[in-house]
């Protein structure tokens, strides 16, 4: 009867520590859903939903994108953040959610950490920004554009992808720079703000050269400067801004997190499987080169580094610049 006993509750613990690992083990068993902080077609939503469609080929579950933007990124934060610590809810988003919120807004407009609330698992790409302007807005060159707002300042607007983001913390850099003041009109994401450059009724913006290459070629607005430190191969007549405005450059880039708690080899799973995607030669053919994105990937440790280092350089950046956020 002992030894009944003994060999009972062996088996319950081996069977107990066998279930216990088994959800990390297995994963993924469900569907996984990637929070987008900003509007369908957009970069952020754009690389999310690449990136998901081979992430269900890879893992052999749907990968839902959902879209949160609004609140300067703080909505889809708090989504991810108040979501299970299980790897089945991520975050993907631009820069301005993971370095710019915490400089420049008050703890109260922030509701989390990032180094607390969230596991940052690795960066996806990189993107660098063109200025657009409206067709109705009376200038040829992005020369014409500093002379413009000199000559007329805080009536000049421009589109953001949101408060606090890549856009426009690039624009208010800008400003800075450039000694000129521009009006900021906030949106849920860069897309609605591009439709309304395109429209007339925003006057600028800086957006993805990518975004702007659409209706550039369609002849509904001017791509009058890149914020590339060269100029783009590919579009070798489109001149930097640095040329114009010495010293100024503008991009800005996207990374995958996920909740505080969620265990170590599920982050490990998926930095290896996002790497794979964005190592993959016909990924970078067919998606990547094609729209001027630059696979960034890295691993979670070395993301944490360039996080730390993205903070101190925007840390200096604002307190050098004056950077406000003006609403």
């Amino acid at each position: 009867m002992r030894k009944w006993l003994s060999a009972l509750i062996a088996f319950g613990c081996l069977f107990g520590a066998a279930y216990a690992q088994k959800p990390a083990q297995a994963w993924p068993t469900k569907n996984i859903t990637i929070v987008v902080t900003a509007a369908a077609g957009g970069v952020t939503d754009v690389v999310a939903r690449a990136i998901g469609q081979r992430l269900t080929k890879l893992w052999g579950q749907d990968v839902i994108i959902e879209n949160k933007g609004g609140g300067g990124h703080v909505l889809g934060a708090q989504a991810v953040i108040h979501s299970e610590h299980d790897g089945y809810t991520l975050l993907l988003a631009e820069a301005g959610a993971y370095v710019i919120n915490p400089l420049v807004f008050p703890k109260e407009r922030v509701p989390y950490d990032v180094d607390k609330d969230l596991i940052p698992i690795t960066n996806t790409v990189r993107i660098y920004h063109a200025l657009l302007a409206s067709n109705k807005l009376p200038v040829k060159t992005f020369a014409d554009f500093i002379a413009l707002a000199k000559q007329k300042p805080g009536t000049i607007t421009y589109g953001t992808a949101g408060i606090g983001s890549g856009p426009h913390m690039n624009m208010a850099l800008l400003e800075n720079i450039a000694g000129i003041k521009m009006l900021a009109v906030h949106y849920r994401g860069a897309t609605p703000a591009l439709n309304d450059v395109v429209g007339g009724h925003t006057d600028s913006m800086l957006i993805s050269v990518s975004s702007g290459l659409g209706p550039l070629n369609a002849g509904k607005l001017k791509m009058l400067a890149i914020g590339s430190e060269k100029r783009l191969p590919t579009l070798p007549n489109i001149p930097t801004a640095a040329e114009t405005v010495p010293g100024f450059t503008a991009g800005t880039w996207f990374g995958l997190s996920a909740p505080m708690g969620t265990p170590h080899d599920v982050i490990m799973k998926i930095n290896t499987a996002v790497r794979a995607v964005l190592d993959d030669p016909d990924f970078r053919k067919n998606f990547l080169e094609p729209r001027l994105f630059f696979p960034v990937a890295s691993s979670p440790e070395d993301f944490v580094k360039f996080l730390n280092t993205e903070r101190a350089q925007w840390a200096k950046v604002i307190k050098e610049q004056h950077l406000e956020i003006r609403h």
